[in-house]
């Protein structure tokens, strides 16, 4: 066995030591969460020779984007004259971008100065950065793509620190990131004219590009692209990261309502990536005993196996993404195949065993703590250790353990450690089930 291989192989045997073994007795460290790998041509030289190919033209396609994405930039503060990079407005997306107004507003000058803004924060590989205010001016030459996003607790060997922090996020998925420009782009595109919406149209095809360039070989997407290493080269369902493009590739291909502007090469395109990803979200279910349950909140690219994301994101079964993942294959596969109906039915068994009753996350005088509550319920933890569907918590650094009430008051307060959200996902599961009789 090379080095590469012994180095691969024992991160996984840690991971399944860590998630997989017998818990300590209540209120213990059980545990350190292990590192990710990133996507490397090394690894990829581990693969079956047929698999190499598309992985490592995957590989060279994400560097060669990267780097013309930073060129453009540094282009850009050559003939400003500047030699650093401004910073853009700060703020979280989704709240600058809103997708609940009614149809008419998307032709107001408010609208359009939105769409207006994120016309021209998209990168030159087509995707955008995160947590910005897109309603405050249009980007100005020589602007940074994203704002800092570096986190206020960095510590050294931290999961969450950057390869390049003045390059980080350029391009994502995360929080709300790319999905949300494109949906409002569409939105927009609806409700303006024909001669007034040529810009939209071509920032939401080169928003399409980005995505369909940005899917991996097996169907999945990383949090970041071009990659930039560490967890964001994981698959990510973190934040329904993924489980949105999924569902605005379906949107897409349907080419219904807002989206019937979408040409019909693009439609093939996105119905094609639309498979590809359910077939990676069923692949990368969690399988304990030959039973399915639910799935990681990241998936290492080429094993497909639960990895860790920040310090504190240790490889478990998630409850919150899984229940999103849950109502994805629930709503939008009209005609689920055999395959697809068992993923269904066994993520909404292990929901209904995982369920707590009785307890409540609370605030206190010492933080959020988990406490008893008499009639309270159902809840879900956010991690349940893998084989033994027992709830599980990290800290800052990056400390496992089996009792919430042992993490810093910062993590607790910091964190969903719990949520009742989950729920949404079995209540279709009835009207689903209905829907769907099993057949004897």
């Amino acid at each position: 066995m090379d080095k590469q291989m012994s180095h691969a192989l024992s991160l996984h045997i840690v991971a399944a030591v860590l998630i997989g073994g017998v818990a300590a007795s209540a209120a213990t460290m059980i545990g350190t969460n292990p590192p990710v790998e990133p996507l490397t041509r090394e690894r990829i030289a581990l693969l079956p020779s047929k698999e190499r190919s598309a992985w490592l033209e995957y590989l060279e396609r994400s560097q060669r984007q990267r780097q013309a994405d930073k060129d453009a930039l540094q282009a850009e503060l050559k003939s400003a004259g500047m030699e650093k990079a401004t910073e853009p407005p700060h703020g979280f997306s989704a709240r600058s971008i809103p997708l609940d107004r009614d149809a008419a507003w998307y032709a107001s000058a408010d609208a359009r100065h939105i769409a207006d803004v994120i016309v021209s924060f998209q990168t030159p590989a087509g995707g955008w950065g995160k947590n910005m205010d897109m309603s405050k001016e249009t980007r100005r030459p020589g602007e940074a793509f994203t704002p800092g996003n570096l986190s206020r607790f960095l510590a050294p060997g931290d999961f969450d620190a950057p390869l390049e922090p003045e390059w980080n996020y350029v391009g994502t998925i995360d929080n709300d990131a790319t999905t949300t420009q494109m949906n409002f782009l569409a939105k927009v595109i609806a409700a303006a004219g024909a001669r007034d919406r040529t810009a939209y149209v071509a920032a939401f095809l080169r928003g399409m590009d980005y995505l369909f360039l940005a899917q991996f070989p097996n169907g999945g997407w990383p949090q970041v692209w071009p990659l930039e290493g560490g967890y964001h080269d994981a698959i990510t369902y973190n934040d329904d990261a993924m489980t949105q493009v999924v569902e605005l590739m379906g949107h897409a291909a349907d080419g219904r309502d807002e989206f019937s502007f979408v040409p019909k090469n693009v439609r093939m395109h996105a119905a094609a990536s639309f498979a590809r990803g359910i077939r990676c979200i069923l692949a990368s279910q969690i399988v304990v005993n030959g039973v399915a349950t639910v799935w990681p909140q990241q998936d290492d690219p080429l094993t497909l196996k639960p990895e860790s994301g920040r310090n504190y994101e240790p490889p478990a079964q998630c409850a919150g993404e899984s229940a999103s993942l849950l109502l994805l294959l629930m709503n939008d596969l009209p005609h689920p195949t055999a395959a697809e109906l068992r993923a269904i039915r066994s993520a909404a068994a292990w929901f209904k065993k995982t369920a707590i009753y009785g307890q409540s996350y609370q605030r206190g005088p010492d933080g959020r703590q988990l406490a008893a509550s008499p009639g309270a319920g159902p809840i879900w933890a956010r991690y349940y250790q893998i084989g033994k569907d027992i709830p599980i918590f990290a800290d800052r650094d990056k400390s496992l353990h089996d009792n919430v009430n042992e993490l810093s008051k910062e993590r607790r307060n910091g964190y969903s450690w719990y949520s009742p959200e989950s729920k949404r996902a079995l209540d279709r599961f009835d009207t689903w089930s209905a829907e769907h009789p099993e057949t004897k």
